[in-house]
C-alpha cells in the first residue's frame, strides 16, 4: 500500500479485457456491478484524448450497509471501486483503496472492515 492508501496490481490484459475479467470474477462471487465508467470514452466524445481508463463500481448492499451504519462517512467510498488504467508505457493497472486505508480514514472498527477486505485478492486473481 502506498502512503495515499492505493493498492496497484499489474494486469496481463488490455483495459477492456481486464474490466471484463473483473466483472466476471466479481459477479461469480455474488457482488453486484453497479456501473462501469469509461473515462477515456467520455473524453473522446468531447474531443479529448486520454489513455484507456475505466472505473468499475461494485459491492454488496448486504456487506456495505452495516459498514455505513457503523461509520456513515464511509458512504463516500462505498460502493467499492476499481480503477483500470493504461500507463504511458502501455502497461495496464488495477488500483483500489486498501481496506486498512478505509478503516483509518473513517474510524471503522477492525472487525467491520473485514467485510470488504476480500475484494483485493479477488481483483488480483482476476488479472493473473
Amino acid at each position: 500500500m502506498s502512503a495515499n492508501g492505493l493498492v496497484q496490481i499489474a494486469s496481463h490484459y488490455s483495459v477492456d479485457e481486464t474490466v471484463r475479467r473483473l466483472e466476471t470474477s466479481l459477479a461469480q462471487k455474488g457482488l453486484q456491478i453497479f456501473m462501469v465508467i469509461d473515462h477515456s470514452g467520455e473524453a473522446a466524445k468531447v474531443g479529448l484524448k486520454m489513455r484507456p481508463t475505466k472505473v468499475v463500481i461494485f459491492g454488496s448492499p448486504k456487506g456495505g450497509t452495516p459498514l455505513m451504519i457503523a461509520a456513515p462517512s464511509l458512504a463516500i467510498d462505498l460502493p467499492l471501486k476499481a480503477l483500470v488504467s493504461e500507463d504511458e508505457g502501455g502497461k495496464v493497472w488495477v488500483s483500489y483503496n486498501s481496506p486498512e486505508y478505509l478503516q483509518q480514514r473513517h474510524g471503522v472498527p477492525e472487525q467491520w472492515i473485514k467485510g470488504i477486505a476480500g475484494a483485493g485478492p479477488l481483483l488480483a486473481k482476476a488479472v493473473e
